[in-house]
């Protein structure tokens, strides 16, 4: 009884978080909406039991992209009629790749499976996570790696011609 409450709780207060990164109209306060989805998440992964994907998600997202956002955001300085014309952009190209996600979510679910099993470790160890991770989710993780590489070349990039 006890977990349901506190997995509705944390479940609640992530779903309110994570509306305010997407209507809030302050960058600040969209990352720190963000940091508080983060560790929501990472409360569901501890009641879960996952508790090196937990560390993971403080560590990694909350600590270091987090911090990487707010440092962009701060090096730009965005005037707010700047910031009104990139919200209408990004709502829709964000839109877009939504749909284009779900689809391919949607089409890798209904398509048969025909990769043969490899041999499995147990649930939860590191070797699991990694098996998992380099096999199942191997173009995610790049791609992941990918944008963010693209977003600090982008506001690397801004930077230099603001300051010039």
């Amino acid at each position: 009884m006890t977990e349901a409450v506190f997995f509705y709780l944390f479940t609640a207060a992530m779903m309110l978080a994570a509306c305010l990164v997407v209507l809030s109209r302050q960058p600040i306060y969209s990352v720190l909406s963000l940091l508080v989805v983060m560790f929501c998440l990472a409360s569901l992964f501890v009641m879960l039991g996952a508790y090196f994907v937990a560390a993971l998600q403080v560590l990694l997202y909350a600590g270091a992209v987090l911090v990487l956002f707010l440092f962009v955001i701060m090096l730009l300085n965005l005037e707010p009629e700047a910031l009104a014309r990139m919200r209408i952009f990004t709502l829709r190209g964000a839109g877009t790749i939504a749909a284009v996600l779900l689809f391919l979510s949607l089409a890798r679910l209904l398509a048969p499976s025909g990769r043969g099993a490899l041999p499995s470790a147990p649930e939860g160890t590191v070797e699991a996570i990694g098996r998992q991770l380099f096999t199942t989710y191997l173009l995610p993780f790049e791609l992941t790696s990918f944008i963010i590489l693209a977003a600090i070349i982008g506001a690397v990039t801004l930077a230099k011609r603001s300051s010039q």
